[in-house]
């Protein structure tokens, strides 16, 4: 991965998020606060979901319209040869692989599957073998396909989203922890170490207790970022923590924890907001 840029339901979403794990794992006196962060409506709300998207598009492509990214593609100079799509997926990496081959499955003979050997050669390069401006083109046309569109959001989904949510539940995150969760695993990636989401929450952990230990989710969460900032300034491509500073501490600071509108931030300097 790479880096760049209600009533029923409501009721239905506070329903089925009133597990008693969190309770169960959470201290006693901390029962009251670990059942407000489970039952409030999570970032798999499709509303919430949206918000999540549109945050990570400003950052990933300076647009909150991410459903125009489908058809982005470029080499933004960071090692991992082509970012592109709507979550940043790239040819060096393998999820750009994982993403084409799941399109072919689901539409054999697409235009794309004739890249599936030349990504397969580049895969942990930035290479542009048997690519190039061929495949930048064809991708762009693949990109009005549907199914290549659904393709993107399966993959986004599998790889980032629900792995970051998840374990933010479990957490006992709310919808902001939850997105702080997802943002990070879309620039670093889910593996487990140092420089990974897992290793970043790893990290973390070993300065504050998450709210499911009995832990305060401020407090937790101001580790977690500060444990990726770190990491972020490891690598030129990274090093600039505005997503963090001014877009998630913001969020934080104003203790906005079930990520509500209006929100109002900045990534690399550009001001955005979200009001409904």
């Amino acid at each position: 991965m790479a880096t760049h840029h209600r009533t029923a339901r409501t009721a239905l979403a506070i329903l089925l998020a009133a597990v008693p794990l969190t309770l169960a794992t959470a201290g006693v006196g901390h029962a009251e606060s670990s059942t407000v962060a489970v039952a409030a409506v999570g970032l798999d709300d499709a509303h919430k979901k949206d918000i999540a998207m549109q945050l990570v598009s400003s950052a990933e492509n300076s647009s909150l319209d991410w459903k125009a990214q489908y058809k982005y593609i470029e080499d933004i100079g960071d090692g991992r040869g082509y970012t592109a799509g709507i979550i940043g997926f790239c040819s060096g990496t393998g999820d750009m692989l994982e993403l084409v081959q799941h399109y072919t499955d689901l539409k054999p003979g697409n235009i794309l599957a004739k890249y599936l050997p030349a990504l397969k050669k580049v895969n942990g390069s930035e290479s542009h073998s048997g690519l190039g401006s061929a495949f930048e083109k064809d991708w762009a046309t693949a990109a009005k396909d549907t199914v290549f569109q659904k393709a993107q959001n399966d993959e986004r989904d599998r790889v980032y989203f629900n792995p970051a949510v998840s374990q933010a539940k479990a957490d006992g995150l709310r919808a902001l922890g939850q997105f702080i969760y997802y943002d990070a695993i879309v620039m670093h990636g889910p593996g487990s170490d140092s420089d990974s989401f897992g290793g970043i929450r790893a990290a973390a952990l070993k300065k504050a207790k998450s709210p499911a230990q009995g832990g305060d989710e401020t407090t937790y969460l101001k580790a977690f970022l500060a444990a990726r900032k770190v990491v972020m300034k490891k690598e030129e491509a990274h090093a600039d923590t505005s997503r963090v500073d001014t877009e998630q501490t913001v969020f934080l600071n104003a203790k906005n924890f079930d990520l509500d509108p209006p929100l109002k931030w900045k990534v690399y300097g550009d001001s955005y907001s979200i009001n409904s």
